[in-house]
């Protein structure tokens, strides 16, 4: 249990690539990042990715009609059928060619994929009892350019799939007499989206030039004729029914879908006929359409450009509703909800998701990850905020709960180097590549503090002491460490003496040592309270890539480019211990290398450290797809986690592709175009605290906590141990011996109904019995209770009861139990804000109806009933009693 930590969100990314899709329930987006699926919750104001990843990055997803299935296609044509009850995979299959889109049909019973110029339409998976999930019913031909997108009608009789090749094809989901396939043109570019209208087979096809053209239909989908059998087919139907007619049964023909000739004469093939066509680009101005989404119900076009332009129409007489801009990239997709109230737009260009109430003219969703890479981040001492720097100049701010930014701060105009977090948590210290060192107050929201150098230069690393008022960043170029006091500004001194840039620094959390670490293969430590001296310097082998205390700050690691991990002892100097971690640095093959896997990891190392909360374990990442957690003292691999599996990102596999292998060598490099895409390498900093630890990645901010899915995890078991003899217990109130014996079997739902059969009374008693062993495993419950129960003042009971009675002997053991503490203190203090919040609304809320009711009371006496005053009073009290019940403590509140 202690590392069966588990891959738990994904942060800082929110859209890459593929299509949008809202829930049926219209309150959730599924939104494809990477080669990942996060859900976001737009009631509840939450973020979730499902615990699946594909091998390469999601070209589109398809939803179920009922929203219980996705199915979920890479670039490399892999699919995997997703069960979002469970939120598990459970199937797998490879279409053999890329997927361009896949659509459910709206009865749920079928679905249509696109690939290359052919449409397959498949069983839904779970109609019948079926081996293989994926059957393939009918594979259409007619396009002679790649599809692009799929539409069906309501009834699911046809659907129509758009094409490269400028054309629209109406394809029947059954063997319709009347309408085999029929082929629409009329448009002078690729076919972008196309839309059936409402219970009928009218038509809307939108091509890339901004061209909407109407097509009507002459025939009602009721008027389509199944076509009538032939061959074996026919004969074994005329036997069943003259079978039927011997036995006496009356069968009408026309439900076999037979129809006579003279019926199919007077009723001919279904024909189209264009009413109207319509251009977005009325100036003239040349902007390619690039997403669509039509609203049947309300009759609502969003189209999205590439200039980042979208407009809103109203079909089919196409009036202009909205016509805004939200960037000046590509939009990439567009979705819009069951109600038709919420529209959503993905930027893939900016790795922006965007959800917009078109009728209030307001953001219900507004999130962006980092341009570029993210280089650093940092815990909140709370572990409820991470702060991310960029090389976009951005210090983003995320809520771990949420999984949502909530603030960004752009006053950095070059890359953010280091993020730091002071002992309080609510200020943010950056360094900067632009010269600068910012502080944040995160009360207000705004940048209090610009510390500066006398001359300009480039600092790669902060770091700030333990009581929050020294501020230290080292230089890049001048080679020097700079000291700001944090109360004033001012430059209190320039600590001179390292002969390489400096890569990093950490204060010593029980004293004022500062250690820096070099590429002059020296580690120096400063002691900040006598005249920031150099108190000792500490020779490696190797450049110093990083350095960090232990939060005991009785041992120092240093990480260094020879991907060795070396362990020192502070006070006398003396190196303690090594790892070798070269091994564990596997890496990839890029494109663009000459040189293979093997000799390429010779170069690579650890860049970012991080001690456990206990001291025991650390946890190291470098440029490598791999972040481990070792022992420190037995000095071993205890284990080692894979970040991504993405083959989308460079130098993810060991060996290159041999299809892209020539006689002249790897065809990257004879390419030139090649080389504009650039490599794309994984630089994984991460964080460790307590039950979770986090690393930033190409592919965004991963967060992994311990699993909570494990269900028997006994401890000291024995056969006397069962659930009969706990409850026995808890019946003779014996309530310590039924929770010693409830956490040997160590089973939740068991442990819950132990402890909360204990009266709140008896809990001082009860808490003073326990052992000490046990003491621990009780906070450890009772701060993941917090999480879900709510029952919040008795588990607050039981926390202070035993924090009270226990303290003291509890602090002998501080470093085994901060984990616990930390996670418990996580838990309240949220609990404390959200109450915090409802309490302060409420109160604004009672303080205006009070005034209220005071002016209404005043005015009273002095008017006659019926008045108009009265009748004015009366208006403000219906107003004042419609804010406290829609205002932004309700449950719509925040959306807006």
């Amino acid at each position: 249990m202690k590392f069966a930590y588990r891959f738990s969100n994904l942060l800082g990314t929110v859209y890459r690539c593929g299509n949008l899709n809202f829930t049926c329930d219209g309150n959730s987006v599924i939104s494809p990042v990477g080669n990942r699926v996060t859900v976001f919750d737009l009631k509840n104001n939450k973020s979730n990715t499902l615990p699946l990843a594909t091998r390469y990055n999601i070209k589109c997803v398809g939803l179920s009609p009922d929203g219980r299935l996705a199915i979920i296609v890479d670039e490399g044509g892999d699919a995997l059928l997703v069960s979002l009850v469970c939120r598990s995979v459970l199937h797998r299959f490879h279409f053999k060619g890329a997927v361009h889109s896949v659509s459910f049909s709206p009865d749920g019973r079928k679905f249509v994929v696109t690939k290359g110029n052919i449409a397959q339409m498949y069983h839904a998976p779970g109609r019948k009892r079926e081996f293989n999930a994926f059957v393939l019913d009918k594979t259409y031909f007619g396009p002679y350019d790649e599809t692009t997108c799929i539409d069906w009608t309501d009834d699911s009789r046809c659907f129509a799939v758009g094409s490269r090749d400028m054309s629209t094809w109406v394809f029947g989901a059954e063997r319709w007499d009347n309408l085999i396939y029929y082929a629409l043109g009329g448009h002078k570019d690729a076919i972008v989206a196309c839309f059936f209208e409402a219970s009928s087979l009218d038509l809307y096809t939108l091509s890339q030039d901004g061209a909407l053209c109407v097509w009507q239909c002459d025939t009602l989908p009721e008027g389509l004729r199944l076509k009538a059998p032939t061959g074996w087919k026919a004969d074994l139907l005329q036997r069943e029914e003259e079978e039927e007619e011997e036995e006496g049964a009356e069968r009408e023909t026309t439900v076999r879908g037979k129809a006579t000739p003279a019926a199919e004469e007077q009723q001919g093939k279904v024909k189209y006929s264009r009413l109207a066509k319509y251009f977005f680009n009325k100036e003239g101005d040349f902007n390619n359409l690039t997403a669509a989404a039509y609203h049947k119900k309300v009759h609502l076009l969003v189209t999205g450009f590439a200039s980042g332009i979208f407009h809103l129409h109203e079909l089919p007489e196409f009036n202009l509703i909205h016509s805004l801009s939200i960037s000046d990239q590509r939009v990439a997709s567009v979705a819009i909800n069951s109600s038709g109230d919420w529209i959503a737009f993905g930027c893939s260009g900016l790795g922006q998701l965007l959800v917009w109430e078109w009728q209030s003219e307001s953001y219900v969703l507004k999130q962006q990850g980092h341009f570029n890479s993210m280089v650093s981040l940092a815990y909140s001492p709370d572990g409820q905020h991470i702060v991310t720097g960029g090389d976009d100049g951005k210090v983003k701010v995320w809520n771990t709960l949420s999984g949502f930014c909530f603030v960004t701060f752009t006053e950095h105009s070059s890359g953010v180097t280091g993020v730091t977090f002071t002992t309080t948590g609510y200020v943010i210290v950056t360094s900067s590549m632009d010269g600068t060192v910012r502080a944040f107050d995160l009360h207000r929201y705004r940048n209090f503090r610009t510390f500066t150098s006398p001359r300009p230069t480039q600092f790669s690393c902060v770091a700030v002491d333990s009581s929050g008022e020294i501020v230290s960043a080292g230089a890049q170029d001048s080679f020097e460490v700079f000291i700001w006091s944090m109360q004033t500004g001012r430059l209190l001194d320039v600590l001179s003496g390292h002969e390489g840039p400096i890569s990093g620094l950490c204060f010593n959390p029980m004293k004022s040592v500062l250690a820096s670490a070099s590429w002059d293969r020296t580690v120096r430590l400063w002691d900040m309270a006598d005249s920031w001296r150099t108190t000792e310097t500490l020779a490696l082998t190797s450049d110093a890539l990083a350095v960090t205390f232990r939060p005991d700050g009785a041992e120092l690691a240093v990480a260094t480019l020879n991907a060795q991990i070396t362990f020192w002892d502070p006070e006398n100097a003396v190196q303690t211990g090594s790892i070798e971690g070269r091994h564990d640095l596997k890496t990839g093959r890029k494109e663009l290398d000459k040189i293979t896997a093997k000799h390429s990891a010779k170069g690579k190392a650890f860049t970012t450290l991080c001690y456990s909360a206990d001291g025991q374990s650390i946890l190291a990442g470098g440029m490598s797809k791999f972040v481990c957690i070792y022992h420190v003292r037995e000095q071993i691999l205890r284990k080692k986690f894979e970040i991504s599996c993405n083959l989308s990102l460079d130098a993810m596999e060991e060996f290159l592709n041999r299809r892209k292998m020539t006689e002249f060598g790897n065809l990257a490099l004879i390419d030139q175009d090649a080389a504009e895409e650039g490599g794309v390498v994984i630089p994984l900093p991460g964080v460790k605290k307590g039950r979770c630890w986090a690393a930033t990645t190409t592919e965004g901010l991963l967060i992994y906590s311990l699993d909570a899915q494990m269900l028997f995890d006994p401890f000291e078991l024995d056969t006397s141990v069962t659930p009969v003899r706990i409850r026995a217990a808890l019946r003779q109130r014996d309530f310590t011996r039924a929770i010693l014996l409830a956490f040997r079997l160590n089973e939740r739902k068991l442990l819950q109904e132990t402890l909360e059969a204990v009266p709140w009374d008896e809990i001082e008693v009860i808490s003073s019995s326990l052992p000490d062993l046990y003491v621990e495993k009780v906070l450890e419950f009772l701060a993941s209770s917090f999480e879900v129960s709510r029952h919040l003042e008795f588990y607050l009971i039981w926390t202070q009861k035993l924090l009270m009675v226990h303290g003291q002997k509890l602090k002998s053991r501080v470093g085994t139990l901060l984990p616990v503490v930390q996670f418990l203190q996580k838990n309240i203090q949220r609990h404390l804000d959200d109450v915090s919040k409802l309490c302060d609304w409420n109160r604004y809320n009672l303080q205006y109806a009070l005034a209220v009711s005071k002016q209404r009371g005043l005015k009273r006496p002095s008017e006659p009933p019926g008045s108009g005053e009265e009748a004015d009073a009366s208006e403000d009290d219906d107003d004042s009693l419609h804010l406290l019940g829609g205002g932004p403590g309700h449950a719509d509140g925040p959306l807006a």
